[in-house]
């Protein structure tokens, strides 16, 4: 008997899911894999990551899910390559479907699983799945990529068309409806534990997949105050595929203009990782590269942990420790406050924060790190140098925020500030200019 196979990825929901809708309507059974990969979980070094967790519980659901339906989800541990070569050693199929994932290890990993696939005449066909516009979709008349948000985002706009109720761009597909093109399985299949993967459950919880639609009406009006609940939290279910992004930017279209304008810097983002691949290891304007980070160990332990004596840096540091998320405001403070207050070399940052940010995404957080950084597109200019006692009286006045994730704040056990602000955005400013100078 031949059968296809789904591969879920970045795209773990049974609706409007791109490839999982072409596999169902390839005409043959689909068999839906998902393999916990070796070579990106060997690298985590806490254990009770929450993001582990979190795919292990919606990989059991999913389970669930497919398995009241007399159906299955086969669920690997291991390395994608030697999982794809048992499975041909086992099975008769003709293609293997996926949703594309432009990371650069994916690419890789992509290009030898086609190539070991090829090998054993089958096929590999990935789809569109993860953003609105991805690659080369959105780029200038002359065909340059955008480097530049605004201007990108008109031309999304205007590829959206005038009424986004009829773009195809935006249609759902309808996978749902086709549960019963799954194989039916008489024998269900056992997943791997997290203990046996090396793994323990978290206890960091996971923010609801469901948001308030009036939280996103308000959200260009509140999603600056850190204290209020008024931002979508949605940053892992985009990551890994457990809400439709062609959903959200429809209801966005009706709710709120400035949420929708934060789907399009995804799109933006990756589209920069795409076209310019070399931000993942260095500035997008290369001439960054010369600054002279200072890089002390010392402090930048002090900015990780929560204890620089700056009340709104150490909230959001603790909030990022205790919860896996931190308000996108705060985000762009203590990311600011690293590179310009303390010199030190944006990767530092964006490497702390893909190891314990729920919602880590390669492009985005390269992207906001770079912004922060003055190394990027659409950068702040380097002389733009965040005050955090200013940023703390336009958008935590009353110190609830602050209050809430730094309890010793205004007693003798707070910290005293690790640098003095005017001094350091003197030096912040002469190291710059000098390395743009040289550049």
């Amino acid at each position: 008997m031949s059968v296809n196979f789904f591969w879920f990825r970045r795209d773990l929901r049974l609706e409007d899911n791109t490839g999982l809708f072409h596999a169902l309507s390839s005409g043959l059974p689909v068999i839906p894999v998902f393999i916990f990969d070796r070579h990106i979980l060997d690298k985590l070094e806490d254990k009770s990551d929450a993001r582990v967790t979190f795919l292990h519980d919606t990989l059991s659901n999913l389970k669930t899910q497919l398995r009241s339906a007399g159906k299955d989800l086969l669920v690997f541990y291991g390395y994608p390559e030697d999982i794809w070569k048992s499975i041909l050693s086992e099975w008769n199929f003709e293609t293997v479907f996926a949703n594309h994932d432009d990371e650069s290890y994916a690419r890789q990993r992509d290009e030898q699983i086609e190539n070991i696939l090829a090998g054993h005449r089958a096929g590999f066909k990935t789809y569109k799945d993860h953003l609105i516009f991805e690659r080369d979709e959105v780029v200038k008349d002359d065909g340059l990529p955008y480097t530049v948000f605004t201007p990108y985002k008109r031309k999304w706009l205007q590829k959206i068309g005038d009424d986004y109720t009829v773009s195809p761009l935006l249609k759902p597909f309808g996978s749902e409806s086709l549960v019963d093109h799954f194989m039916n399985f008489q024998h269900s299949t056992e997943m791997p534990q997290l203990e046996s993967m090396g793994f323990k459950r978290s206890n960091i919880e996971i923010p609801s997949n469901q948001v308030a639609k009036e939280i996103i009406r308000q959200y260009d009006k509140n999603r600056d105050i850190p204290s209020l609940d008024a931002t979508s939290k949605l940053g892992i279910h985009f990551r890994f595929g457990t809400i439709s992004i062609r959903d959200k930017a429809r209801k966005a279209f009706v709710l709120n203009a400035t949420y929708l304008s934060e789907l399009i810097w995804r799109d933006f983002y990756a589209m920069i990782l795409h076209h310019f691949p070399h931000v993942e290891k260095g500035s997008f304007r290369p001439v960054y590269d010369q600054i002279e980070w200072r890089n002390n160990e010392e402090e930048f332990r002090a900015w990780c942990e929560g204890k620089t004596g700056y009340p709104i840096v150490d909230a959001g540091m603790r909030q990022l420790l205790t919860t896996g998320y931190m308000h996108n405001r705060v985000r762009m403070i203590v990311a600011s406050f690293l590179t310009k207050h303390l010199l030190i070399d944006w990767r530092w940052g964006e490497a702390w924060f893909a190891e314990k940010l729920l919602d880590f995404d390669l492009a985005s957080n390269n992207g906001g790190w770079q912004w922060a950084a003055g190394s990027g597109t659409d950068a702040a200019p380097y002389f733009r140098i965040f005050n955090p006692e200013a940023q703390t009286e336009k958008f935590d006045p009353e110190k609830k925020y602050i209050r809430k994730w730094v309890p010793e704040f205004g007693t003798p056990a707070y910290p005293k500030p690790i640098v003095d602000h005017k001094m350091a955005r003197e030096r912040c400013l002469s190291t710059y200019k000098k390395a743009l100078t040289q550049g």
